[in-house]
């Protein structure tokens, strides 16, 4: 079988992982930030669902309102972000040197980045998989009368610094298929390639293709085949050495998703305060200090819920059924609906 690779611009091949050693955290984060009074936040060139900034150049998206919500917790004001936009060959590096205090950027968690890179992945925010999208004219064209879908000999575009590259290598090296396969930094870059029909299919996480179909100059005449081609879970990273911010991080992510467990929202949140049930009580600082205990005020995960919301709420905001990406929940649906989302109690 043969496999061409063809990388833009001169890069190099970014499906190995990078020669990045992440410097562990030598200074708290928390007292940088509470020291600058915001949170650093790194995110994507423009992802449409996840980091994505409006016509206003407000960013909008799931991993934004992460960072919010960190934002929330530590300093009672989810405005208070300020968001770096990088390409996935640039993220791990900008988290390493400090530029950065917290990674949200549709970022993949693998054993070989959570062992080698000096980094921490704080969570699953959104369970995804890789997926292949193409025009439905080519789609129709090659499976006509009735034959099984081929791709070999298709050139397939694709981000370099990412998880894709081996995926898709792999992928077409199990079905004894040949491809080309055309590699950029930049995520516009790659949209723009597919969309002048340098290649046949763009590959990246089923959620991506969802939102980067949407720039597309014409996205109803492009289809995303059914075929899942891995497993993506993707969530905020930080440094290693720094357990403390590690905490804040990921316990951000638990109390908004044990919020919408409990039913509590951004809209009853202050009936919820006079709650009978001891969770609600724990979650929203009704007599407890487990904000304390992570170097945050009691009232953390209500400052959360009020400005940012839960996990549903966020979901449903940026890329659910009512958004132009029109995503159903499926594995990130909680785990007493049959999802994936589950976290560990606040007591």
């Amino acid at each position: 079988m043969k496999l061409t690779f063809t990388f833009a611009r001169g890069l190099v091949a970014g499906g190995a992982l990078a020669a990045i050693a992440a410097a562990p955290a030598t200074a708290a984060t928390l007292d940088d930030v509470l020291s600058k009074d915001f949170v650093q936040c790194g995110v994507s060139q423009g992802l449409p669902g996840f980091s994505n900034p409006n016509d206003a150049g407000d960013w909008t998206g799931m991993d934004a309102d992460f960072c919010r919500a960190v934002a929330a917790a530590v300093l009672g004001d989810a405005s208070k972000v300020k968001f770096t936009p990088f390409s996935a060959k640039e993220r791990f590096t900008a988290l390493s040197s400090g530029e950065i205090d917290l990674l949200a950027r549709n970022t993949t968690w693998t054993m070989g980045r959570d062992t080698t890179l000096g980094v921490n992945f704080a969570g699953v925010n959104y369970y995804d998989g890789q997926g292949l999208m193409m025009r439905e004219g080519l789609f129709n064209e090659l499976t006509a009368d009735g034959e099984e879908l081929s791709l070999d000999g298709s050139t397939v575009c694709t981000n370099t610094g990412t998880t894709t590259e081996l995926n898709i290598t792999d992928y077409f090296r199990t079905k004894g298929w040949e491809f080309e396969l055309v590699a950029f930094e930049k995520a516009d870059e790659v949209v723009d390639a597919y969309d002048k029909e340098r290649c046949d299919i763009y590959t990246t996480d089923r959620s991506a293709l969802a939102g980067q179909r949407l720039k597309l100059t014409e996205p109803g005449i492009h289809i995303i085949l059914p075929d899942t081609l891995s497993k993506e879970p993707l969530g905020p990273v930080v440094r290693q050495g720094d357990d403390q911010w590690f905490n804040i991080i990921k316990w951000t992510h638990y109390a908004m998703v044990n919020a919408e467990e409990l039913g509590v929202t951004s809209e009853n949140i202050e009936e919820m305060k006079a709650s009978e049930n001891p969770a609600i009580l724990r979650l929203l600082g009704v007599g407890s200090t487990f904000g304390e205990n992570i170097g945050v005020g009691n009232d953390w995960a209500a400052n959360i819920i009020a400005q940012v919301g839960n996990y549903g709420e966020v979901y449903d905001r940026n890329v659910g059924p009512d958004t132009p990406l029109q995503l159903a929940r499926g594995v990130n649906a909680l785990w007493t609906e049959g999802g994936l989302q589950y976290a560990p109690p606040i007591r």
